[in-house]
């Protein structure tokens, strides 16, 4: 239907955008990455992440931390910090918001 991939990709865009947020109040240094609803999400000081050697450069145990801590609270993210996560356009606006709130929790953990 006309504007599915736009509402698609702001979607993607706002639950990166607050789990950038999260992670910045809690002092963890992530980087995101986003094409439509496909996402990666770097625990990384650097300011892109864009190759191998910069995606296996990160932290994986802190993401390993990260997503077992959302686990925990019921969202499924990638399990592995060199797999990509998807949005779908089933995920509401109080889904994304939910998972923002999730992931402020998270991230203190893993800080």
């Amino acid at each position: 239907r006309p504007g599915f991939f736009e509402s698609l990709s702001a979607t993607t865009t706002t639950l990166l955008d607050g789990l950038a947020s999260a992670a910045a109040k809690a002092g963890v240094p992530v980087q995101t990455t986003q094409v439509g609803g496909m996402f990666g999400l770097f625990f990384t000081d650097a300011e892109v992440v864009t190759n191998f050697a910069e995606s296996t450069a990160c932290n994986q145990e802190q993401f390993r931390k990260f997503f077992h801590a959302m686990l925990d609270r019921g969202v499924y993210m990638a399990p592995s910090a060199f797999e990509a996560g998807f949005v779908s356009i089933a995920h509401s606006e109080t889904d994304i918001e939910q998972t923002i709130g999730y992931a402020r929790e998270a991230f203190a953990e893993v800080a």
